[in-house]
């Protein structure tokens, strides 16, 4: 079994980005607006259907941060023509797995289902997507399930407080300082009208997109949509207020104190994305791209081989980047230190490690290693029509063509040593660093 998968491996690696994404990739957008983008993949029959729309918690005003996320939960409380639980209940009787998430810049409805039954799936989401009935009674106890929802996700979790209260002190001015499911006096305190208003702002066929992968002719999909979606009707949508970040001048610093067993560190460095670079830079996004997966790609990667075998400073350190985003984001460092060791030994052991790409070319040996792995981490994502579904419309969604997909691959090869210590001298700086700390209190 071993060998059979290394060598499904090296075989699967064999293949371009191009090659990955084999199966035409179709496009239209309807005389109202709404966009259609169908993937064909033959390999069984069964179709992934995903709803994107244009609205995430960084859409969000203050006083209202959560409203897309409740909005989420409420999208399946009934419309005029479906009681509240029947639009689960009538996708498990078609054998249906379905969910939703939200994001901080897109909200995702999706199915997957045997083809045959993608008609169910497109006349429900054209249904709730302009007839929704928001109930009171379904509100105030959905408030309550949220709130409990933060209770138990957040509030109750001390590092998911530490996160929290990072990106709240990172972030100046961007929507991004607020959490997706929103802060809790604002959860406490919504109105039914706050959540017809978001809904009626946000939820048309003109600010969404339907992605549909599988095994499908895309002139059926395309006629199946303009039936159930076509005569849906547009509205004005209004782009939201820009909030870009401002200018970081030095170090921000905070210690969050709570009953905790371990302390905890994180560091990030405001970097940018592919949505919010110039044209000619964006090579800088794929480097630093590489540059995380050299710090943290797997047990080979610098920090489990330098932080937590070698020196064992850390029981457990992480880097996070994502290129993907709406608003420029932050590249994090995060770990906890060994019994033996304290937080500000584990700062400075990361600080090395950064310290050592700015001043140290990484070795080709070493580069040709991260580029493997970030190629097959891509192969095997794709493997899944699901997430071959999710590629497109989340770059839809932010803005980006998703072809930008199936140029990934090349750009990451494309990247040199000196790039990556470019990027390491303009970005990882204490000029754009913010550190938080969990000091933990007997529990």
């Amino acid at each position: 079994m071993y060998k059979k998968r290394q060598l499904t491996a090296f075989c699967l690696l064999c293949y371009s980005s191009a090659a990955l994404m084999a199966g035409e990739v179709h496009e239209w957008t309807l005389d109202n607006g709404l966009h259609l983008i169908v993937k064909e993949d033959h390999r069984a029959p069964v179709v992934v259907s995903q709803v994107w729309y244009k609205v995430g918690s960084s859409y969000e005003q203050e006083g209202k941060t959560g409203l897309s996320h409740i909005l989420e939960h409420m999208m399946f409380k009934g419309t005029q023509k479906y009681s509240p639980g029947e639009f689960s209940r009538i996708m498990a009787v078609n054998g249906a797995s379905e969910n939703a998430f939200t994001g901080s810049d897109y909200t995702a409805y999706f199915q997957t289902i045997e083809k045959s039954r993608l008609n169910i799936s497109f006349e429900m989401e054209a249904d709730r997507m302009q007839n929704l009935v928001l109930r009171e009674k379904e509100f105030t106890k959905e408030r309550q399930v949220v709130a409990e929802e933060r209770r138990s996700r957040t509030e109750d979790k001390p590092i998911s407080r530490l996160y929290e209260s990072f990106r709240a002190t990172a972030y100046q001015t961007s929507p991004y300082q607020n959490p997706i499911i929103g802060w809790m006096s604002d959860i406490q305190n919504y109105k039914l009208g706050y959540l017809q208003n978001w809904y009626q702002r946000w939820y048309a066929p003109n600010n969404a997109t339907v992605v549909v992968v599988g095994d499908v002719e895309p002139d059926a999909v395309l006629a199946l949509a303009k039936q159930h979606f076509g005569p849906l009707k547009p509205r004005e949508i209004t782009p939201p207020i820009s909030r870009p970040e401002v200018e970081q001048f030095g170090i921000k610093r905070i210690t969050v104190k709570l009953p905790a067993k371990v302390p905890y560190l994180m560091m990030g460095y405001k970097a940018p994305v592919l949505k919010t670079i110039a044209k000619e830079n964006e090579w800088q996004i794929y480097a630093l791209e590489v540059l995380s997966y050299i710090l943290d790609g797997g047990n080979s990667a610098r920090l489990s081989k330098n932080l937590v075998r070698g020196q064992e400073i850390a029981s457990s350190a992480s880097v996070g980047y994502n290129p993907f985003r709406r608003l420029t984001d932050l590249l994090t460092f995060s770990g906890i230190p060994t019994q033996s060791h304290t937080v500000a030994d584990l700062e400075k052991a990361f600080r090395e490690q950064i310290e050592q790409l700015k001043t140290t070319l990484v070795e080709p040996a070493e580069l040709e290693r991260v580029k493997i792995q970030l190629r097959a981490a891509q192969v095997y994502e794709l493997d899944s029509i699901f997430y071959q579904g999710m590629k497109i419309g989340m770059l839809n969604s932010i803005g980006l063509d998703w072809r930008l997909f199936d140029q990934y691959l090349d750009n990451i090869k494309a990247i040199t040593p000196e790039q990556i210590q470019a990027v390491a001298r303009e970005y990882l700086i204490d000029e754009h660093l913010t550190v938080a700390v969990l000091e933990p209190q007997p529990i």
